[in-house]
Parts: C-alpha cells; sequence; structure tokens
C-alpha cells in the first residue's frame, strides 16, 4: 500500500522524457582521441550528465547516464571518462555507463587528473587522494588551505610519476607521487595560479595567473623564458597549436580569447566575444588548425585558423540559449519545432526529433540595413530588448513573415521569418503617440496568417497586415480599454476578436468591423488570456490565482477553477480541449478536466515554471523554469497506457518531481511502477443482462448460429470430389483412448471366435443428454442446463440434436413441447435473443410437417408466434427512429 500512495502523489499524466537546448555549461570540455576510430571526441556537460561529439561534423554521438547530483568536474584518458559529482567521482566507460565509482573524499571534489593506470582527484578541503583505476586508493596527501590552496594541477610531459601543483597563494610544488615526495618548490609571482598547461617543448610549462598573465616557464631550471598580459581579468584556459605554428591561446572571464607568437612574443590577433561568458574551456586539436571553445553560455564552438593573419573563424557549432527563457510554443501542427525566446535577446527553435533540425533566428535588430551597410561588429548597440511574448502561424509561412513579437519596454512590435530564419521586414506600432513610456503588450496572429493584432499598454488594440505591414484599424474610439491591455486573441474564422485590460473587463468585438458586441465583467484583473481556436474555449489567469474558463459563443463563465497559491505564469490547452494545463509561481503544474471541472493531475517542481505548451499532437507537454537554459519535455503518459482521470481530494499533498534530464532516467523502480495496474482503476464486470425490458444477445460467436438453415447446402459444399485413398502400407501406431490426456489401449480379449456381427439397436437408441435435460424441464420448468448444452454444441451437433427430438428419431411428443417451452422462456427473458430465433427457424425447417397433426405442439407454436411478433414490432420501431435520424444527421445541412 505505501508504493500505491507514493505513486499517487507524483504526476499520473506526464512523466519526465528529456530536455532540449543543452549544449554546455561552465564546467571545461574534455577532448580525446579514438585511436581506434581515429577521430577526435570533445565531451560536454549539461547539468547531471555529458554529452559527447564528434568533431568531425559536432554530432551528438552519445548521452551519459544520470549522476544523483550536478557534474562539478571532468577529466578523460583514452578509454574513460571521469565526472565528478559532490564528494565523489565516477568512471564511465562508452561514454554513457558508469563502471567504478569512487568514494572516499569529504568535501566537493574540484579536480581530476588523469595518470597512466592512476586517477588523482582534489577537494576543496585540500585532500589530494591517488587512486589506481582498477583497484583502490593507492595515496593520499593533505595541503593546508591557508598556506598551500590547490588552484591547478598538472602531470609535466615526460616526467615519469611527478605532478605539478599550483595554488591560490602563488607558489608552485612539485611531486613524486610514487615515492610521495615534495621535489621543489617554485615561490611564484604571488599572484594566485588559475590554469597550467604543457608546451609543446618538454619541460615548459604555462602558467596562467589571476592577474591576466601568462608565465611561460621552463620547470627543468627554475627560469622564466617569456611573459604575457592580458586586460580582461584571470585566465581561465591555455591551449597551444601542435601544426607547426608558434601560437598559444588564452580563455579570459569576459568571453574574448587572446592568440599570442610565442618566436615574436607578442599577441598577434584577438577573438572577441567568443563566448558571451566566460571561456570554460579551449583546446586546439593535435596537429590541426582547429580549436574547441566553450562556455557558461551553452555554446560548444570550433574555430579554424585558415586565415592569411592567423585568426580564428567559427566552423562549427552547437548553441542554445545562453540566458534564462521568456516564452515557449509550439510551431506548426507536427509537433515537431519549439520556439523559444530567452533574456538574451535571441528567438530560436528546437527541433524534438533531432539536433540538426534545430535553428536560430537571431539578435532582433533596430535597422538591420545599417548593419549590414557599415558592418558593425559590435551590435550590442543596435539589439533589440528581449522578446517578451509572440505569436506564430505557418499559413503563409513561405509568402511572408509569420511570426510577430513585442519586445521589453518596446512600442513597436517585431515581425520574422521562419523560413528565412531572420528579423522581418517590419516594425508595426501607432504612427502618432502622445505618450512615450508605451509599450507593446499582447499580441495575436490569425489562423489566415493575413493579420497581426497587437495590445498596449495604453489601453488600444491595433490590427496590421502582416504581408505589407500597413495599419489597418483600432478597436473602440480612442480605445479598446481603460487599463493596459492584458490579452487579444482573435477565433478561428476572423469573426470575433477578444481583448481584455487590467481594469477587469473582457470584450468581444467584431473583427472586420471593430464594432463591439459584449462587455463581461471579471472578478479579478486578468494575467493571461489564451484561446483554443477549434473549441471556441477562452481561459483566463486573474490576478487572484484563480482561472476563469468561457465559452466565446455564449459568453459566459462555464468553469471557475482555483488552487494555485502564486501568481499564473502561463497556460496551455490541449489538443482536443479537454484539459487546461496551468504553471504557476508555486512550482506546481496543474491539469484541469474541462467536462468534468475538476483537478485531475498536480506536480511540483524545485524551480517554478514560467511556460507549458502542449504539442498540436499531444504527444508532450514542454515546459521552461526559473534560471533554467533548456527545454523540458513531458510524454503524455494517457497516450501509451491506462490513466485514471479521477478528481484529486480536497487533501492531495503534490510531491516533488525532478526536472528530465538530456537522456531518459535509468529507473528500474519508475519502469515497475508504471507496469503495475493502477489502484485507482475500478475494474468493471458487466452484468449478463442490463435490464430485464433490454433485449440482450448471447457472447457465441456467429458460426455457432448464423449457419444452422444452410447446413445442407455447406455439406454439398464441402463433400469431396474423390473418396479417400488407403495408404499402401499404414503405419504402425499404438491404439490410445479419446480423451485430453491420452492413454494406451488395453488389448481386447477375444476369447469367444463365434462372436454376433448382428449390431444392438438398443444401444444406439439411447437418449441424448440434451434430451433428458429437456424431460426434466417438463417436471421443473428449469431449462438452463439444456440451453448451455446447445450452447456448447457446434452447428452439426445442434442439427443432430433437433432432429432427434422426433419420435421418429427416437423422441416424443412430450420432449419437443419442452423445447418449444425453452424458447418461449428465451423470449421471455429477452437474454439470447439471437440463439432463440435461429433455434426455432431450425426446428420448424425440421418438423413444420408434423406440428399442425399434434394439437399440444400446435398450442405451444400459436403462443410463440405471438410472443415473436410481440418482440419483435417492438425492436423494429426502434431500428426505424434510428435509421430516420442517421438519415437524417447524413443528408441534413446543418
Amino acid at each position: 500500500m505505501e508504493r500505491a500512495s507514493e505513486r499517487r502523489t507524483a504526476s499520473a499524466l506526464f512523466a519526465g522524457f528529456r530536455a532540449l537546448g543543452l549544449f554546455s555549461n561552465d564546467i571545461p570540455h574534455v577532448v580525446r582521441f579514438s585511436a581506434l576510430k581515429r577521430r577526435f571526441y570533445v565531451t560536454t556537460c549539461v547539468g547531471k550528465s555529458f554529452h559527447t561529439y564528434d568533431v568531425q561534423k559536432l554530432s551528438l554521438v552519445a548521452v551519459s547516464n544520470s549522476v544523483p547530483q550536478d557534474i562539478c568536474c571532468m577529466a578523460a584518458d583514452g578509454r574513460l571518462v571521469f565526472a565528478a559529482y559532490g564528494n565523489v567521482f565516477s568512471a564511465f566507460a562508452r561514454n554513457k555507463e558508469i563502471v567504478h565509482t569512487f568514494k572516499g573524499h569529504k568535501a566537493e571534489i574540484h579536480f581530476l587528473q588523469p595518470f597512466g593506470d592512476h586517477i588523482i582527484s582534489v577537494d576543496t578541503d585540500g585532500i589530494l587522494i591517488i587512486w589506481h583505476i582498477y583497484s583502490e586508493e593507492y595515496l593520499q596527501l593533505t595541503f593546508d588551505k591557508s598556506v598551500f590552496k590547490i588552484s591547478a594541477i598538472l602531470h609535466p610531459s615526460t616526467y615519469l610519476n611527478k605532478i605539478l601543483l599550483g595554488s591560490e597563494q602563488g607558489s608552485l610544488q612539485l611531486w613524486n607521487v610514487k615515492s610521495n615526495k615534495l621535489l621543489y618548490t617554485f615561490p611564484g609571482w604571488k599572484v594566485g595560479v588559475t590554469a597550467l598547461q604543457q608546451a609543446p617543448a618538454v619541460d615548459v610549462v604555462a602558467i596562467g595567473l589571476m592577474s591576466g598573465q601568462v608565465i611561460i616557464h621552463n620547470i627543468k631550471f627554475n627560469e622564466t623564458l617569456m611573459k604575457f598580459r592580458q586586460d580582461w581579468g584571470p585566465i581561465t584556459s591555455i591551449s597551444f597549436r601542435t601544426d607547426g605554428h608558434p601560437v598559444m591561446a588564452a580563455g579570459s572571464p569576459c568571453g574574448h580569447i587572446g592568440l599570442w607568437d610565442l618566436e615574436d612574443k607578442k599577441l598577434i590577433n584577438q577573438m572577441r566575444n567568443a563566448h558571451s561568458t566566460a571561456i570554460a574551456g579551449l583546446t586546439f586539436l593535435h596537429r590541426e588548425p582547429l580549436l574547441v571553445t566553450n562556455g557558461a553560455d551553452n555554446a560548444l564552438r570550433i574555430w579554424i585558423f585558415d586565415g592569411p593573419t592567423g585568426e580564428g573563424r567559427l566552423l562549427r557549432f552547437r548553441m542554445g540559449h545562453s540566458a534564462p527563457l521568456t516564452n515557449i510554443r509550439y510551431y506548426g501542427q507536427n509537433g515537431q519545432q519549439i520556439l523559444s525566446a530567452s533574456q538574451d535577446g535571441t528567438l530560436q527553435s528546437f527541433s524534438t526529433v533531432h539536433e540538426k533540425f534545430n535553428k536560430s533566428l537571431g539578435h532582433g535588430l533596430i535597422n538591420k540595413k545599417r548593419v549590414k551597410r557599415k558592418g558593425l561588429q559590435n551590435t550590442m548597440s543596435v539589439r533589440l530588448p528581449p522578446i517578451t511574448k509572440f505569436a506564430a502561424e505557418e499559413a503563409r509561412e513561405s509568402d511572408w513573415d509569420g511570426i510577430i513579437a513585442c519586445h521589453q519596454g518596446k512600442l513597436s512590435c517585431s515581425t520574422w521569418n521562419y523560413q528565412k530564419s531572420t528579423i522581418g521586414a517590419y516594425f508595426l506600432k501607432p504612427k502618432e503617440l502622445k505618450k512615450d513610456d508605451i509599450t507593446a503588450t499582447a499580441v495575436d496572429i490569425t489562423s489566415c496568417g493575413n493579420f497581426a493584432v497587437i495590445g498596449l499598454s495604453s489601453g488600444t488594440v491595433d490590427v496590421y497586415n502582416m504581408q505589407s505591414g500597413i495599419h489597418r484599424g483600432s478597436f473602440g474610439k480612442d480605445q479598446a480599454h481603460k487599463g493596459s491591455v492584458r490579452g487579444v486573441a482573435v477565433d478561428g474564422l476572423n469573426q470575433l476578436t477578444v481583448t481584455t485590460g487590467s481594469e477587469g473587463l473582457l470584450k468581444f468585438w467584431n473583427f472586420k468591423n471593430k464594432i463591439l458586441i459584449h462587455s463581461v465583467s471579471l472578478s479579478s484583473s486578468p494575467n493571461i488570456m489564451l484561446l483554443h481556436r477549434d473549441s471556441g474555449i477562452l481561459g483566463l489567469a486573474l490576478d487572484d490565482f484563480s482561472i476563469s474558463v468561457l465559452d466565446i459563443e455564449t459568453r459566459k463563465i462555464v468553469r471557475e477553477f482555483s488552487g494555485h497559491q502564486g501568481q499564473i505564469n502561463d497556460m496551455a490547452f490541449s489538443p482536443d480541449g479537454r484539459w487546461l494545463i496551468s504553471a504557476a509561481m508555486d512550482c506546481s503544474i496543474r491539469t484541469w478536466d474541462l467536462p468534468s471541472g475538476c483537478l485531475i493531475d498536480c506536480f511540483l517542481l524545485d524551480s517554478a515554471p514560467l511556460n507549458v505548451s502542449m504539442s498540436p499532437t499531444g504527444d508532450f507537454l514542454a515546459t521552461s523554469h526559473v534560471d533554467h537554459l533548456g527545454i523540458y519535455l513531458w510524454s503524455n503518459i494517457s497516450l501509451y497506457s491506462v490513466v485514471s482521470l479521477r478528481p484529486l481530494p480536497a487533501d492531495y499533498v503534490p510531491s516533488i518531481v525532478m526536472l528530465p534530464g538530456t537522456c531518459q532516467t535509468q529507473d528500474v523502480e519508475v519502469s515497475e511502477e508504471t507496469v503495475e495496474p493502477s489502484d485507482e482503476l475500478i475494474e468493471y464486470d458487466s452484468p449478463e443482462q442490463l435490464n430485464e425490458q433490454l433485449v440482450t444477445l448471447s457472447l457465441l460467436p456467429e458460426s455457432r448460429w448464423k449457419n444452422l438453415l444452410n447446413l445442407d447446402v455447406i455439406k454439398k459444399k464441402n463433400k469431396p470430389k474423390e473418396p479417400p485413398k488407403v495408404p499402401k502400407s499404414a503405419p504402425f501406431f499404438i491404439p490410445t483412448i479419446p480423451g485430453l490426456v491420452p492413454r494406451y489401449a488395453a488389448p481386447e480379449q477375444n476369447n469367444d471366435p463365434q462372436q454376433s456381427k448382428v449390431v444392438n439397436l438398443g444401444v444406439l437408441a439411447q437418449k441424448s443428454d440434451f434430451c433428458l435435460k429437456l424431460e426434466e424441464g417438463l417436471v421443473n420448468n428449469k431449462y438452463d442446463t439444456a440451453l448451455n448444452l446447445l450452447k456448447e454444441s457446434g452447428p452439426s451437433g445442434i442439427e443432430t440434436e433437433l432432429r432427434s427430438l422426433s419420435p421418429d428419431c427416437g423422441g416424443s411428443i412430450e420432449v419437443m413441447q419442452s423445447f418449444l417451452k425453452m424458447i418461449g422462456m428465451m423470449l421471455d427473458r429477452k437474454r439470447d435473443f439471437e440463439l432463440a430465433q435461429a433455434y426455432l427457424a431450425l426446428f420448424l425447417k425440421l418438423h413444420l410437417k408434423m406440428l399442425p397433426s399434434e394439437p399440444v405442439l400446435l398450442e405451444e407454436i400459436t403462443n410463440l408466434s405471438s410472443q415473436v411478433e410481440e418482440n419483435w414490432t417492438h425492436l423494429q420501431s426502434l431500428f426505424n427512429q434510428s435509421m430516420c435520424i442517421l438519415n437524417y444527421l447524413k443528408s441534413a445541412l446543418l
């Protein structure tokens, strides 16, 4: 019972499927070379799992299984990937499966360094442990954090059993881990060490400092070869080219990369804004002019150095949103693309099928032509603020722009073209406005893709043509609402426009002539408005955390839901319009069943949901969350298993559900739970007869009764054309007794050689069980047993039994009378209706000639005739009525 109650607290309708749009975070990537496949692979962390990409095409090769906590650092050798989470770390084989977990640290691990058959881990308490990969702990060193807090670790090339450690205090130490000895301490440069990297030359190491300096140092002779300095803050990572060009790249916290020539000792190039956040990791591929970079801006990029001046140009990339999302909506009717707008100012499309179909529609630019003409490198000054709301329609996407969006704090709304993946031609705004502080607050686009409806904070609602960008009129004389417009919607036939304002009014307008049709006063100020065009159902989220549902035909409130404890951020209808799904700041996602008016599902998340969007095909629910960069997909369980849609009790306490990872969680218990039938579902056993007044048919197959009148024809058809041929030599077999369990027959004792060959007719003339039960029925008036015997027989058996009822074949008049009484009983009870008709028809066919000569049977037949006629007349009138309604519905012009 405990497991059942636990299962009820989780979501019954939605199961976490996977996350979209996550490619990288602030953990440095790891590059590996596969000697078997002769190609490079790059591994990036995305929270609780990591992705492995093939560098050649940047295609996703593998997604690892999820770990319990967020990964805090990664490393890899030729065969395994190591990922630390909390105070433990695990070794992953085949980029996916955990093969071993190393436990022993008390504090969080923040460095991992593969070292031959060993792996070195360092935690925040200054404890360094060397593990043997195939056995257990090998050596442990403890460092005093106040004197030497480890901030970087490196195994110098060709230095057997030695590691170089850098500290936040600025000094460096060289240790022999086999003999457990400190070999040398480098005094440093009185600035914290942030990065250590082996140079292509032996004994030479690049040391990155907090001050932005890079020191090229020979650790064999303890002498500095050269120094470089960047003005962009601490050095985050360093890498050297090994394809014949003496170039070093250094990353910075502001996303710039500096390229230094080691022969001329000078800065040769700057890659500004390579990432919009700090450069987490950069790696030159061995003997190739390719640089791999990743950052916390959710981007993985590969740069190629093939230009004359040695600058890098972007070759390939995988990129998601670099800031939390503001709005997501499914695009199109196939449920395979999700449009998402973000705080980073971009509009992107993510495919639910494969990452190769993802595309970015780019940043919104105030003047795209000016940017192209002047070739501005830094477009930050001309970029539009983030999109807050957008509406999209694919009906005319190949002819003109099909997306309209309003921006944070801006009056003008931008148009976007999905097919061209770019911002559109127009900025839609009223020409004459007296106030400067007016902003666009709500948008909608008609189902035909021709018109855009825009609501402003001043209460004005305007209509624009999407093809030409021309203003086509406004609703109301001066303004549609006294307060700010909170929502606009147009129905599927462009006949009705619905608008709502912060003053608490909902207004219905004629779309064509802009005349007010009806106005509804709401109990509270509305926050969100959503129209399901197919069913004409309008959802309104109010500021008092309640939801009202209206029918736009009758313009009346048909449902009211309350239960959320915080502001409702977004709502979504299921494609069939039966469910309304709402997401609120109380971290809950609730599903309301509109026909029954009940809450049927509720679950909590550890991060408040900002947006919800249901797939047009109904298979997935997409959500976005506070401070999360990804889109999270939840599969609709009701599509592939039986789900109880009973209302939740008033005292229901939902449990917190984990956000899905980039792959499905490998959890055995979850799969067991889905297999088990829900104890909430009540199994319904249909009675044999719902009501005595109703005609009930038997559950027997048609082959048992339908061909009873045509048995002679069937026998003729099935008669063999040639007599069966006797085999030349029949095989020997041991005779068995017929039955379910095979038994061997005992040999017959034929003692009397002069045995008579005359057949005893008395044995053949024995009465069948059916006849005996009919005789019993005459006495006790119970025919159930006799009827069951007939039900179990096949068509030939039934015919034989009915033939044997006549006196000529061993029966009697009494048995025939009893049979007719049995048919009468079946018609009285109105059960097995078709069997009664079939059995009676066969009986009449076989014995019709002798019935008039027997007064007893004639009387029974007369009674039966009136009974059958009465039943059939009633049924026929019902059939005729139904056929009449059906014909009318087919032909009437509704």
